[in-house]
């Protein structure tokens, strides 16, 4: 299975395709080959495309079962320096997009382009008390139980309730980032989310994109948090990234 070590973590990924490199950065309760299974066969066309399981998530394995944000964004920096990746595209859904917004404000010449899919830049608590352990028990939600014990098992070692609070945790938390150090991001970046979205409407992308210099934002029509999925508008989000990439290539 393909590993890779970085300082505290062996961080399991997903690799597939040809081309320039594209990392793929999933939301909080998914790990990186479910959260972008509508990407999958597209992007390998033209592009290296990674899929790696955040800290915490999936089967990455660490000892500590703590993480956050700002953390998941230096797994990523650590994970392309052991991978010898120099430049990469970023592609964020979600708690992924928030991590995708932390990597470029910190380091913004190691990514030709940034897109964020339902992300809106700022902390966006609303809900997560419903993904709470106690929460999830009192109301017997035992379908949602069971997928994360399976998903994350190896993870948070099989401790799921913990797994729960650290992610509902850091769902209040972040992302906490000022207007002053979103305008560090200097590489190009396209903002996605869905009509419907709660966390990511069309005022929080036009604020967004204030901030951001070489920024754009798609909103896409009767969709939802997840319009690059199945079910939603996967070739409309495609096609309007591929062509982004297309425009931003590396080198």
């Amino acid at each position: 299975m393909p590993y890779v070590k970085t300082r505290d973590l062996e961080m399991y990924y997903e690799k597939m395709g040809v081309g320039d490199p594209v990392i793929f950065l999933h939301s909080h309760y998914s790990r990186g080959i479910l959260a972008f299974s509508s990407q999958l066969l597209d992007f390998q066309q033209k592009y290296t495309c990674y899929f790696p399981d955040h800290r915490g998530h999936g089967r990455t394995k660490c000892d500590s079962l703590e993480w956050s944000t700002p953390q998941l964004a230096e797994d990523v920096l650590d994970f392309m320096q052991a991978l010898h990746i120099s430049k990469a595209h970023l592609i964020g859904y979600s708690c992924g997009g928030n991590v995708a917004l932390y990597c470029a404000v910190k380091h913004p010449q190691m990514f030709a382009t940034v897109t964020t899919i339902g992300c809106s830049g700022v902390a966006c608590p609303e809900g997560a008390d419903e993904f709470e352990p106690e929460w999830l028990i009192k109301n017997e939600r035992y379908e949602m139980i069971h997928q994360m014990m399976e998903r994350h098992e190896e993870a948070h070692q099989g401790n799921w309730q913990e797994f729960m609070r650290q992610s509902a945790q850091d769902w209040r938390q972040y992302p906490q980032l000022t207007r002053n150090e979103l305008s560090r991001i200097t590489c190009p970046a396209l903002f996605i989310a869905g009509e419907h979205d709660d966390f990511a409407t069309e005022e929080q992308l036009q604020e967004l994109c204030s901030c951001v210099q070489d920024s754009r934002y798609l909103v896409a029509l009767g969709c939802s948090h997840r319009p690059h999925m199945l079910r939603e508008q996967p070739i409309l989000i495609n096609d309007s990234i591929l062509q982004f990439l297309n425009n931003h290539a590396i080198g």
